[in-house]
């Protein structure tokens, strides 16, 4: 597994351990305060572990320390809306600084080596980023085809209404309104 793979796995890894809370739990304010302080108080904690580093390992772990709580932060914000958005905001933070502690890993490296270090991470990031694409108009389709489907069932169902008359009718037309969400 290459160095970059490997981060990658670590820093989600990381980021999973971090917050103890699963995504599903939604977080009030206050909850959200209280986590937020929590991980900047890590982040401290954690920069201050790299003090005793030297060159480029203070760097790269000033770096890991600094996804960690950017990471954190962003799974905070999603859990406190809640909203699709947000979910996409967290993977592009994650991707970005994942991205960012593997370029600063490359600077241990020299020539060719660096280089392809170097775009690898770039690589990566651009795969992470072309997947939350993919998702989201996959997300989208799937909202569109659900609408269609519920267009198509309530036709059927206004058809079938049609073989009634008077208030039958009208009871019919109301209850295949309510069952595929129309007005």
């Amino acid at each position: 597994m290459t160095k970059i793979s490997h981060f990658k796995y670590s820093i989600l890894a990381a980021a999973a351990l971090a917050l103890p809370m699963t995504s599903a739990m939604a977080l009030d304010k206050a909850q959200h305060k209280a986590e937020k302080e929590r991980v900047e108080a890590a982040y401290k904690a954690d920069k201050a572990a790299c003090d005793a580093l030297k060159d480029n390992a203070k760097d790269v772990c000033n770096q890991e320390a600094k996804a960690k709580e950017k990471v954190a932060k962003a799974e905070l914000d999603a859990q406190l809306s809640g909203k699709p958005r947000d979910q996409e905001k967290l993977a592009k933070v994650k991707a970005d600084t994942a991205y960012d502690v593997a370029k600063e890993r490359c600077d241990d490296k020299s020539g060719n080596d660096k280089d392809v270090c170097v775009k690898e991470a770039k690589a990566a990031k651009e795969k992470a980023h072309a997947d939350i694409k993919a998702a989201k108009k996959s997300q989208s389709a799937r909202a569109d085809a659900a609408d269609d489907k519920r267009d198509a069932s309530y036709k059927v169902a206004k058809e079938k209404c049609d073989a009634l008359s008077g208030d039958a009718k009208d009871a019919c037309v109301a209850n295949a309104k309510a069952q595929n969400g129309k007005s």
